[in-house]
């Protein structure tokens, strides 16, 4: 110990500290390996043979899955998803119930649509025949933040999360309790659906980030202590006892 002291505050520094960013370091490994795991899930479904509605509910309609649909959209009760940025551009994801010739109730996401002028609300149409459809589960990958939708009784609505059980109690009708996004075909906007907000290669790079930062802090720990010894140690030869 004479060649390292590096004294109660720094020690305590370190107890506190090299935990926590080690911690974190290893928690943006585990998000990588989740953000793999998801993206190999999205391959999969992906290229999967849509299912039929009946199939899908049989298999408990996991994320990712798609979906052969047959039916018409409901224009009267249409959701408007705000805050929804496409390349720096404004927006909405535009909702809509949809009847499937099953008789079951599902609220399908058509797409982005832009809204510069927040004045009056974004222009959309809705078709009125029958539609066959292909669409997929989407499920969020985590809890999402609850927050209050506004109040509102006009439609279209204007929302800040999607809650299909709280539509389909507010309408009287059977429907399913998850959201599913159209591919590129007839009624749909833009669905050039985001995969993952940030991608396994950032995760790691966040890892990097935290771990150097533990590297550093320990450097610096064992340089000052070293650095305190040798000032202790030459005082005491300066002014011996």
């Amino acid at each position: 110990m004479r060649h390292f002291r590096p004294g109660w505050g720094p020690s305590l520094i370190v107890l506190v500290l090299l935990p926590v960013l080690l911690g974190l370091g290893w928690w943006q490994l585990g998000r990588a390996e989740d953000k793999r795991e998801l993206l190999a899930q999205m391959e999969r479904q992906s290229s999967a043979v849509p299912a039929s509605l009946e199939q899908l509910l049989a298999e408990g309609a996991p994320a990712f899955r798609r979906v052969l649909l047959e039916g018409r959209f409901d224009a009267q009760h249409s959701l408007l998803l705000d805050n929804r940025t496409r390349l720096g551009q404004p927006g909405v994801e535009l909702l809509q119930p949809f009847e499937e010739q099953s008789g079951h109730w599902l609220l399908i996401n058509r797409g982005w649509l832009p809204w510069p002028d927040r004045r009056q609300m974004p222009a959309f149409d809705t078709p009125g025949r029958r539609l066959a459809l292909t669409a997929w589960v989407y499920r969020p990958p985590h809890s999402p933040i609850v927050l209050k939708n506004p109040a509102g009784e006009s439609w279209p609505r204007l929302i800040n999360r999607v809650d299909a059980p709280a539509l389909w109690q507010e309408l009287k009708r059977d429907g399913l309790p998850f959201e599913l996004r159209l591919e590129p075909g007839p009624a749909a906007y833009a669905v050039n659906w985001p995969t993952v907000t940030l991608n396994p290669e950032q995760h790691l790079g966040y890892a990097v980030q935290w771990f150097s930062l533990a590297a550093a802090l320990l450097v610096l720990f064992v340089y000052l202590g070293i650095r305190h010894a040798q000032e202790t140690r030459h005082a005491s030869s300066r002014h011996p006892d």
